[in-house]
């Protein structure tokens, strides 16, 4: 007769025990590629990124040792330290070339209005001109409405000026040296030296405001929208009449700065820290 098999029975680990491990290991791999996104340094060494988080040097380089093979990591052989890898600039290739502004604006300018009770838009530029590229306006009687796709010059009013103030410094120099800057309707030449402060200001603030400066009766506060290098890739106005908007203002200038923050940081923008 064949011999009976007395060896011991090794049962399967739970799926769901298994489950829970493999979410885990995922979980820490996430912070580590994640660590090098969120230090000041170049390159991280296993013992800086152990400690960081809490985790065992062994544990630390057998993720950095996966990474390593995907190409999001790499090791300097001297100085035995780690730095992101052409995978990881290849994930965030894949991600902007993805970022369509108009789409990830729009439920944030539906909040916007509702939450202000006026009229909220979204600028593009194109060139030296912005446009407006889409709006959502209240149900009340009487209420702002902006023409789509109209060219409006990058010194005038507050959408256009919130664009300028965040233009790299070189841009704005050749801005408002390229000519003669075009009037505002019914106003007079723009003051190059005052333009310049005022764009400072806006900078400093994170805002701009435009009390009947490009229309008659129309009053805004607009914000940039910022991409990864800090650059404004859109700019969100809060619009209304100009006697009503006056009183509204500071609630308004709340409602929209948190508007532009969260579209800020899914355009990959990260509020650098204050020393």
């Amino acid at each position: 007769m064949p011999k009976e098999d007395r060896s011991p029975v090794v049962a399967d680990p739970p799926v769901q025990e298994s489950g829970r491990q493999a979410v885990a290991a995922v979980e820490r791999a996430a912070e580590v590629l994640m660590l090098f996104t969120e230090t000041s340094s170049m390159t991280l060494g296993v013992t800086e990124i152990a400690e960081a988080l809490g985790m065992s040097k062994a544990a630390v380089h057998r993720i950095l040792a996966s990474f390593r093979v995907r190409g999001l990591i790499e090791l300097d052989g001297t100085t035995r330290r780690y730095s992101l890898g052409v995978g990881a600039m290849r994930l965030g290739l894949a991600y902007l070339d993805r970022l369509d502004v108009r789409r990830i604006a729009a439920p944030e300018l539906v909040a916007l209005s509702r939450r202000t009770d006026e009229t909220a838009t979204l600028s593009t530029r194109a060139g030296w001109t912005r446009i407006y590229v889409d709006q959502v306006t209240p149900p009340r009687e009487v209420i702002m409405s902006v023409t789509l796709g109209a060219p409006y010059p990058l010194h005038v009013g507050g959408s256009s000026k919130a664009f300028l103030a965040f233009l790299a410094e070189e841009e704005i120099e050749s801005y408002l040296s390229s000519g003669p800057l075009e009037s505002p309707a019914g106003g007079t030449v723009p003051d190059v030296a005052k333009l310049r402060k005022e764009l400072a200001a806006i900078r400093e603030c994170g805002w701009s405001r435009s009390f009947a400066e490009r229309m008659s009766g129309a009053a805004s506060v607009a914000a940039p929208v910022l991409d990864h290098r800090g650059r404004p890739a859109a700019v969100v106005s809060v619009c209304g009449p100009l006697e009503r908007f006056r009183t509204e203002v500071d609630t308004c200038v709340e409602a929209l700065l948190e508007s532009t923050a969260r579209l800020s940081a899914q355009m990959g923008w990260t509020t650098p820290e204050r020393g």
